[in-house]
């Protein structure tokens, strides 16, 4: 039977949002996404990124005692470490978009900014593991939490409290908060935006342009509950603005044709400026697996390798 190059992508489990949700540990969460993720990748035929094995190098101290080759330990008394295609030393600051709007979900489905936090979580997860430094800056107008890069011991845990402290912010203004950022970002690194990215191209796209003019390599990972997209709803009914609390309303039927086609192009736009501006693009809908993420993630962090 021929397999399409979709179906031949590695599939992986445990990772379902409705899964994690059940976890009540940020750090066991992000262990249990990382540590899957890539346990499914070794067993695929996509190998590699920043996993590939490339030479040994003398045992330092602090290293990871993970990579330490003990059968080589045993044989020469000489402590060796396995270095690996992506041991360079990446810096990476996850952007968190914590405003209202990204509090809304369609039941089943959790939160837009929950499944944010679980991929922020896993992202950092993985960084450490691949002895990457990590930050994490949340933002809704302006930023409300920074915590820069490091590579120092206990950063990882550093950055899951400020995940498990995360509380909904105020109302968005993606551009001007993202401005703010970029002051804050004197080193050039990687940068991953978590956002349902609601706002007019022309100034959010101003605001990614001035990041990519300082030499970050970005990529914008815009997250979204499936319903803002294909509008189900079919009765009459009051929709609340949640960072407004203004209420309207809303007779689906009527309205549906015209709101599917202005968030459809609003979504092209943006993934069309993101490709070409340089800047990687990965839309994610809160009932979809990590593994998507992640997968583009390893991608782009690879340039840096």
């Amino acid at each position: 039977m021929n397999r399409s190059a979709e179906d031949a992508r590695p599939t992986f489990r445990f990772l379902r949002p409705e899964v994690l949700a059940k976890i009540a540990s940020l750090e066991l969460l992000a262990r249990t996404v990382v540590e899957g993720f890539l346990a499914g990748l070794h067993r695929s035929p996509h190998i590699g990124f920043s996993m590939d094995f490339v030479e040994y190098r003398p045992y330092m101290p602090g290293d990871d005692l993970r990579y330490l080759d003990w059968k080589v330990l045993a044989r020469t008394d000489r402590a060796y470490i396995k270095r690996f295609r992506g041991d360079t030393n990446t810096r990476l600051h996850v952007l968190l978009d914590v405003s209202a709007s990204m509090t809304y979900r369609l039941p089943p489905a959790i939160e837009k900014r929950e499944y944010a936090c679980y991929l922020a979580a896993s992202l950092a997860y993985l960084a450490t593991r691949q002895n990457d430094a990590v930050g994490l800056i949340t933002f809704d107008r302006g930023i409300v939490d920074y915590l820069p890069a490091r590579w120092r011991p206990g950063q990882l845990h550093r950055v899951l409290g400020a995940l498990e402290r995360m509380k909904p912010g105020g109302a968005s203004a993606i551009s001007e908060a993202l401005r703010r950022i970029a002051e804050r970002l004197r080193r050039r690194g990687l940068v991953v935006l978590l956002s349902d990215l609601y706002e007019p191209l022309e100034t959010l796209g101003s605001a990614l342009r001035l990041l990519r003019a300082q030499g970050q390599d970005l990529i914008v990972f815009q997250i979204l509950d499936e319903s803002e997209v294909a509008f189900p709803f079919t009765e009459t009914a009051r929709f609340v603005d949640v960072e407004t609390g203004e209420d309207v309303p809303v007779a689906p039927d009527a309205l549906r044709a015209s709101y599917r086609e202005a968030v459809r192009r609003h979504l092209d736009e943006i993934e069309r400026f993101c490709r070409a501006h340089g800047i990687g693009y990965q839309r994610m809908f809160t009932t979809q697996p990590l593994d998507e993420a992640l997968f583009a993630y390893l991608g782009r962090r690879a340039r840096w390798s």
